[in-house]
């Protein structure tokens, strides 16, 4: 291999390197500006979803990344929530179904296990706004 070969491959690694660092920055912008449009269109705050989800117990029955705790085993995990196609098998998974969902899940499926936790509407869309950041 010669000087000029061995130029060659260390400017294609090169290369390479920088490809993958401006593709990873690229994605990570543009989930943030996911979660943001999200959370704006919810109307929620995804830290504060956290907090009403601890409080409300949540984690008891989900998995629920993110969440302290969150390692219940009675109903479906939530991992990756938002790239759902839907919410209980049932209607779309958008953040306004979601938000109805938490506030009165046996209006939706009225057979589901899922209680009624009695959140407001503010607390709804903030755990929405939460599991959207779940990819």
């Amino acid at each position: 291999m010669g000087v000029g070969t061995n130029c060659i491959e260390q400017r294609r690694r090169l290369l390479t390197v920088i490809f993958v660092v401006v593709l990873s920055a690229s994605c990570a912008t543009r989930g943030s500006d996911i979660d943001k449009s999200y959370a704006l269109a919810i109307g929620g705050d995804p830290a504060r979803g956290v907090q009403t989800i601890q409080r409300a117990g949540c984690g008891s029955c989900h998995v629920i990344p993110g969440v302290a705790g969150a390692h219940g085993l009675a109903a479906a995990p939530l991992l990756w929530f938002s790239r759902r196609t839907f919410i209980a098998g049932e209607v779309p998974n958008t953040p306004d179904n979601l938000v109805r969902w938490i506030l009165s899940p046996q209006g939706i499926e009225p057979h589901t296990a899922m209680p009624n936790v009695g959140l407001s509407d503010q607390q709804a869309r903030d755990v929405a706004a939460y599991l959207f950041t779940l990819r």
